[in-house]
C-alpha cells in the first residue's frame, strides 16, 4: 500500500473530485462511457445512504479511490433483516496496482463491524472480494430480488448468525433514478469530454483488462496510451495480427513485470 495514503470520509468539498475520479475509473469498463458518478450523486441524495462507514482515498493531495455504502434488505416473506451494500467502489485508474481499493475494503469492513452492522451483500467480482472474506449468497441462501444465485452475489457475515437470514436481496429504490439518462446527460456537461469506446455489442466486463491506444511501435515494443500515461507492451501469442500506430487494442497491464496486447478492434463508434 501507498505510504502516503489516507482513509477518511468525504467532505462536501470532495464532491466533484470524486465524481471525476470514479467516472474515469469505470469509463467504458460496462459499456461505452460510465454513470458511475452520477449514481454517487443519487447515493449523496438518498435517505439510505451512509455516510458513516463510507470513505475515500487521498494521496498527495489527490482522490483516488472511493466506496459508498447504502442500506438494503434480505427479505423472506414478511420478515426483513437489515444490512448494508456498496458500490461503486472506485480508483483512478492511472493508480491501479497499488492496493487502494484493498485498503478502502479493509477500511469500511472494519467500520461496518464496529458500527455492529449484521452483514454485507453486493453484486460484484467474486475472484476480487473473496479477498476480503465475502462468500456465495447461494451458501446462505441469499438470492437477488427476482430469486436468482450466481456467483456475483456475495455476502460477508459481521456480526449476527447469517444461519437465522436467507432471502432476496433488496437494495435502495433510490438506484431505479440510474435511469434517468437525460440528468446524466446534463451532469455530463460538467466533465471533460473523454473519447467514447464501443468494443462489442451488449454487454461489456472489462476490468482484468484494459483498453488504449497504440501511441508508437518501437521495434517488438508497443507504446499503448493509457489515459495520461504510455505503457509499454508485447505482443500475446494469441494475437492474430498486428497493431499499428493508432490502433484500439485491448490489454494486460502488468505493474510489475511486461504488459501484453491481447486484442486489436474497430471502436463501433467511430
Amino acid at each position: 500500500m501507498l505510504d502516503n495514503l489516507i482513509i477518511r470520509a468525504e467532505e462536501p468539498a470532495d464532491y466533484k473530485n470524486t465524481e471525476l475520479m470514479a467516472m474515469r475509473s469505470f469509463f467504458n469498463k460496462y459499456g461505452p462511457a460510465a454513470d458511475e458518478h452520477f449514481l454517487i450523486r443519487i447515493i449523496r441524495e438518498s435517505k439510505d445512504y451512509i455516510p458513516q462507514i463510507s470513505r475515500i482515498a487521498e494521496y498527495n493531495g489527490r482522490i483516488v479511490g472511493a466506496v459508498y455504502y447504502t442500506k438494503a434488505w434480505i427479505v423472506d416473506g414478511d420478515v426483513a433483516h437489515d444490512i448494508v451494500t456498496f458500490g461503486p467502489l472506485a480508483v483512478e485508474p492511472t493508480m491501479e496496482g497499488n492496493d487502494i481499493g484493498g485498503a478502502l475494503m479493509r477500511e469500511t469492513i472494519k467500520l461496518a463491524k464496529e458500527a455492529g452492522l449484521a452483514g454485507i451483500a453486493l453484486m460484484g467480482e467474486p475472484y476480487y472480494y473473496s479477498r476480503f472474506g465475502f462468500e456465495r449468497g447461494s451458501k446462505y441462501g441469499i438470492t437477488d430480488e427476482q430469486g436468482n444465485s450466481f456467483d456475483a452475489l456475495m455476502v460477508l457475515p459481521l456480526n449476527n448468525d447469517f444461519s437465522n437470514i436467507k432471502g432476496k436481496l433488496i437494495e435502495s429504490k433510490d438506484f431505479e433514478k440510474l435511469e434517468d439518462k437525460e440528468r446524466l446527460a446534463k451532469i455530463n456537461e460538467e466533465f471533460p469530454k473523454y473519447r467514447v469506446v464501443k468494443v462489442q455489442e451488449g454487454f461489456m466486463q472489462i476490468f482484468e483488462q484494459h483498453l488504449g491506444v497504440v501511441e508508437a511501435v518501437e521495434d517488438d515494443t508497443y507504446m499503448v496510451r493509457y489515459w495520461e500515461l504510455l505503457i509499454p507492451a508485447k505482443l500475446s501469442e494469441n494475437l492474430g495480427g498486428k497493431p499499428e500506430a493508432g490502433s484500439d487494442v485491448q490489454f494486460m497491464w502488468n505493474h510489475k513485470g511486461e504488459s501484453q496486447i491481447t486484442k486489436v478492434f474497430k471502436n463501433l463508434l467511430e
